[in-house]
This record gives structure tokens, C-alpha cells and sequence, in this order.
């Protein structure tokens, strides 16, 4: 039994350098025993040994190469100081059965190690038992240092290319082998119809976090004979969103530059056009339950062309064909009544006259969409009336609050205009029948119509 006041002469005594060899399993047990008094556990003096042992790690396992002895101290590491020893080479590939044996693989351990030429493949070798959000992390957080570094620290060194292709491989190959085979996954019925990635969801590999660290490979990526469909369908979902918020984040900044009134687009015409093979989702088209698939599979093809408006041209006849194909398949003009507790029914409505008013050309197709908004409830909403008791004060109060266009936009009932007004775009779109023209809201622009206001001014 050691004496807890003794530990930091231990401590000194291990990190001496004129510490015999011989000394070492002495000094290890003694640091590596919890502390006891005669009464049992010491908690006090445990504590002073763990910091002791915190503080003579480093010296200790740099001067061991006994397996058992090693073994015996990594165990009392924690994972941030494994991590750093790793990186400065003190812990090695070597040293990685031992650590497993008490923890599990985690990100950082993986950096550490391949931050040495000769233990990238022992690394990389690692990444299958990482749990699946971590492994894009083993970039990301390559440099833990990012956010604390000062002058005197030096650099990180690049990430080895062989690391970060395996990385990138590991997070795209899940999208890869989901297109061969697609599946809804269980409880997607549950998901969000407003959602864009419904179809493509597939847990926490981020394959667009790895794209979005190097764009200068998207072109070569895109032709990968395996990976080349999961990276085209990533590009169309993720790279102008993301382009354009990191436009906003860095135009919000005082020293950032001012946003462009029309910022460039993130994919080129040539990139858009070798993406154009994975625009309509070709590979979802068996889904099972296609009232439900298909229509989820229109409104993601219509965010993809939300967010790139040039795809509307480069495919104007792949798009008018996939929507023909899904509205038949879904039958999705086919009418259903409402049911009790359907709270997204309208909204339901409302996302297919607006998909298809951006990618039909079929006047059957779009009268039919202008005819399910007719049967829609007409917006209603009441203007509350003036109480005399002050409830509260407000220095911003807006005078129209409670008038009822306002009323109308605050409970999303103006949304139904706006579908009217989007389908008036469409040149293939007929001229309404007048049961369409509910509330006195035909828009003013569709072919036949006469001039009007479009907003809805009450009920």
C-alpha cells in the first residue's frame, strides 16, 4: 500500500530521466494501484494518484516497451490524452489492441494515428468500427487544435490522401448501395412531406459534408463507376443551398463581404448536365405505395429545381416526362376526401399544384391541379375585436396586425393564391373555369383572365 502523500514523489521519480529501467514496474504499480487506507478506498488520495499518473504518462510510456506494461497504463488514459499521445507518436498502431480492450474506436484516435506515413493503412483500417456519425469527423476534426492554435503552434499537416479518400468512400458508399437497392426505411411514412432528402435519408454518414471540403474533384467524382450516382444526387440537393448560405454567413459578418444581388451558381452548366442522368430520381421509381412515393418523389425533384432554376431549361423534357410518369403512376390527381385529424392535407394539395405548375406541361395535368385547389376549403379568418383591457404593450406594434390579409398570410391561408398564381405562370396551364375563381382571387395574369387584385383582403 502506498502512502497518498507520496504520489507526487512518484510522479517526479517516474518522470526523472535518470530513473533505472529497472525501477519502471515499480514505479507503474505504484501509480497504477488505487489508493487504499486501512479502511478500504481511498477516494483523496486516488485522486492524487490519477493526477500524478496524468502528469508522468507521457514519460512513462515513452520509456516502456513491455506490452503488459503499456497495456496497463493506457488503460488509465482518457480519450483526449490517447489522441495526443498518438499524435506526437508516443502511442502507436502497436499500442491499439490494448486500447480497444477497454474503450471503443472514436475519431479522434484514428487522426492522431495516420498523422504518421507508416500507420495511415492501420488507421484507415479502423474506420469500419467507427460508429456511422463519427466517420466524417475523422476529417473534420483533424486539426484539434483549429479553433485554440497561436503563433507558436505549428501547422497540422495535410490530411493524407489515401485518409481522405477512404473516408470519403466509407460516407458515400451507404447512398451508393441504397440506390441499387431502395427501400423505404422504417417510419418514413412519419416524415414531413415539406422534407427534401425523404427519400434519400440513410442516418449519419454525411457524404455531403466530405463533397462540400473539395469541390476541385466534383467533376472527377461524378463519373466514379460506383460512387458517381450518390455524389450527383448530393450535388443536385445540397451544393447551391449550401453555396448560398455560405454566401449569407459570411455577408452577415462586419468584415464579410456584401451578398451579391446574383450570386454564382456552385455547379457549372457542364457539372449540371453530367448530374442531369440523377435529376428525376430514376432510381425510386418502383417504390412500393406509390400515392405516397411518387408524390414525395415530384417534390423532390421541384426543390432540385428550386434551388437550381437552370435545370428547368438544360431538362425541360425529362422533367415534363417524369411528372407526366409520376402524377400516372401516383395517381395523384385522383381525389380523396379529407379525414378527421388530416392536418397536412392542404398542405398536400398546395405542394402538388405548386410542384407541378414548375414541372408539368400537361394542360390535363394542371386543370386538374387548379381543380383540387377549388375544393379546398376558401380561407376564412376573423378579425379579433378590439379589447378596451391593455394586456400588454408593445413598442413595435404593426397597424395592419390584425387586418385580414394579414390574418390570412399568418395562418398560410394566402398560400393557396400563391399556387394559383404559379400555375397562371405555366404557359401550358388553360384558362380556369369559373368554379376555380373562388373568393374573387383569380390571378390577374392567367390567359383569359381579367385584371385584378390578388390579395386576399377578407372573408
Amino acid at each position: 500500500m502506498v502512502n497518498a502523500r507520496t504520489y507526487p514523489l512518484w510522479r517526479d521519480l517516474a518522470m526523472s530521466e535518470d530513473l533505472p529501467k529497472e525501477a519502471l514496474k515499480t514505479v507503474i504499480e505504484a501509480l497504477c494501484t488505487p489508493a487504499t487506507t486501512p479502511d478500504g478506498f481511498g477516494a483523496q488520495g486516488d485522486r492524487w494518484r490519477e493526477e500524478a499518473l496524468k502528469a508522468a504518462l507521457p514519460a512513462l510510456l515513452a520509456r516502456t516497451s513491455a506490452k503488459r506494461l503499456r497495456g496497463q497504463l493506457l488503460v488509465h488514459a482518457d480519450e483526449k490524452t490517447l489522441a495526443a499521445l498518438a499524435a506526437d507518436g508516443t502511442v502507436t498502431a502497436a499500442d491499439v489492441p490494448a486500447i480497444l480492450r477497454h474503450r471503443r474506436v472514436w475519431a479522434g484516435l484514428i487522426s492522431a494515428l495516420a498523422r504518421h506515413p507508416d500507420q495511415v493503412e492501420a488507421a484507415i483500417a479502423l474506420l469500419p468500427r467507427l460508429p456511422d456519425h463519427e466517420v466524417e469527423q475523422v476529417v473534420r476534426e483533424w486539426d484539434p487544435d483549429r479553433y485554440t492554435r497561436t503563433k507558436d503552434t505549428p501547422p497540422a499537416p495535410p490530411v493524407p490522401r489515401k485518409l481522405f479518400d477512404s473516408v470519403l468512400e466509407a460516407c458515400l458508399t451507404p447512398l451508393a448501395a441504397y440506390l441499387l437497392h431502395p427501400e423505404p426505411e422504417e417510419g418514413w411514412e412519419a416524415v414531413s412531406a415539406h422534407s427534401k432528402d425523404w427519400s434519400l435519408e440513410l442516418g449519419g454518414r454525411n457524404g455531403w459534408a466530405m463533397l462540400d471540403s473539395c469541390p476541385e474533384r466534383w467533376a472527377q467524382l461524378t463519373a466514379h463507376p460506383v460512387l458517381g450516382a450518390a455524389v450527383q444526387h448530393l450535388l443536385l440537393d445540397h451544393a447551391e443551398t449550401h453555396a448560398l448560405e455560405d454566401a449569407r454567413l459570411r455577408a452577415a459578418d462586419p468584415e464579410g463581404e456584401e451578398l451579391p444581388a446574383d450570386p454564382a451558381p456552385a455547379l457549372s452548366k457542364e457539372l449540371l448536365l453530367t448530374c442531369l442522368s440523377a435529376l428525376c430520381l430514376p432510381e425510386l421509381a418502383d417504390l412500393p405505395n406509390p400515392q405516397v412515393t411518387a408524390r414525395r418523389t415530384l417534390h423532390h425533384i421541384a426543390n432540385r429545381v428550386h434551388t437550381s432554376p437552370r435545370l428547368a431549361d438544360l431538362a425541360a423534357d425529362q422533367l415534363h416526362a417524369a411528372a407526366e410518369a409520376l402524377v400516372t403512376r401516383g395517381q395523384l390527381l385522383t381525389w380523396s376526401d379529407k379525414q378527421e385529424n388530416d392536418y397536412e392535407f392542404d398542405g398536400r394539395v398546395l405542394c402538388l399544384a405548386e410542384d407541378l405548375a414548375l414541372l408539368s406541361a400537361n394542360p390535363d395535368h394542371l386543370a386538374g391541379a387548379c381543380a383540387q385547389l377549388a375544393r379546398l376549403e376558401p380561407p376564412a379568418v376573423v378579425s379579433p375585436k378590439p379589447n378596451r383591457t391593455l394586456i400588454r404593450v408593445l413598442d413595435n406594434v404593426d397597424p395592419d396586425h390584425n387586418r385580414p390579409a394579414q390574418l390570412l398570410e399568418r395562418h398560410s391561408e394566402h398560400r393557396r393564391v400563391q399556387a394559383l398564381t404559379v400555375l397562371a405562370a405555366n404557359p401550358h396551364t388553360p384558362a380556369p373555369p369559373s368554379r376555380t375563381s373562388w373568393a374573387g382571387c383569380t390571378p390577374p395574369n392567367w390567359p383569359g383572365s381579367p385584371r385584378r387584385s390578388t390579395a386576399p383582403t377578407g372573408s
